[in-house]
């Protein structure tokens, strides 16, 4: 059963990216591959991070830093979506790109609220290992209805984002989504609910992949990884930087 002809939520493990390019070597991909590049990612993304904030607190203006750090993610994107082996090439510089883009709104968080992003942080850190934990031990099972709750869900918010970008960008407020009120709190909770569920989809494309794939692919699960992670940290972060003002 596919939702909206997907089937999950996180479009680097769309069936589009594992059916296309052949093998360049007979080893498969590994959970510990996985691991392995993950861990690299996010050293790169620790570096980064370093560099942005140490930018932003000697008084450099990082907003160009930050919305051409987003502008590359997406190119990066784009590429390895259609040139799959390019993914181990791009990956680094998608992750440098998008360590700008979350340095920028993370500095800016903890100049308002000082240590909220390490709070973000480490509440998405617990989060990926409580999913990965409920996963394993089947305490929640992706069932067919579980993958179509969460691909229906993430399409919605998608799609509310992109209409609030839009409006935004013609000076629309669209308050439930960047307000601070108790709806705008209630979208972000709902919102960070289901990014959390969304890495049990992530595990599961994973696991069905894993010894079946070439190794060459790591690079693509690290990259839908890094997608579903970077989409919680960004969700988490908004949510308590609205309880924060609120409170």
């Amino acid at each position: 059963m596919a939702v909206f002809g997907l089937r999950t939520s996180n479009p680097a493990f769309n069936r589009y990216f594992w059916k296309k390019q052949r093998s360049f070597s007979k080893s498969k991909m590994s959970i510990g591959g996985i691991i392995l590049k993950s861990f690299a990612m996010l050293t790169i993304v620790l570096i980064s991070s370093s560099y942005t904030w140490k930018l932003f607190f000697s008084g450099v203006i990082i907003k160009w830093h930050t919305a051409i750090g987003m502008f590359l993610a997406i190119i990066c994107s784009l590429f390895i979506s259609f040139k799959h082996s390019a993914a181990k090439y791009l990956l680094p510089i998608y992750a440098i790109a998008k360590v700008f883009f979350l340095g920028g709104i993370s500095a800016y968080a903890h100049k308002q609220f000082p240590n909220l992003p390490f709070q973000a942080i480490a509440v998405t850190i617990t989060t990926f290992f409580v999913m990965l934990f409920l996963y394993k031990t089947k305490l929640i099972r992706v069932t067919q209805q579980f993958k179509a709750i969460i691909i229906s869900a993430t399409t919605t918010i998608f799609l509310f984002y992109f209409i609030g970008w839009i409006l935004w960008f013609i000076n629309i407020d669209v308050s439930f989504l960047w307000g601070t009120s108790w709806t705008a709190i209630g979208f972000n909770v709902v919102t960070t609910i289901v990014a959390s569920f969304s890495l049990m989809l992530d595990f599961y494309y994973i696991d069905k992949q894993v010894g079946r794939y070439p190794k060459e692919r790591e690079w693509l699960a690290t990259w839908g990884l890094l997608i579903t992670l970077v989409w919680l940290y960004v969700e988490v972060l908004r949510l308590m930087k609205k309880l924060a003002i609120r409170f």
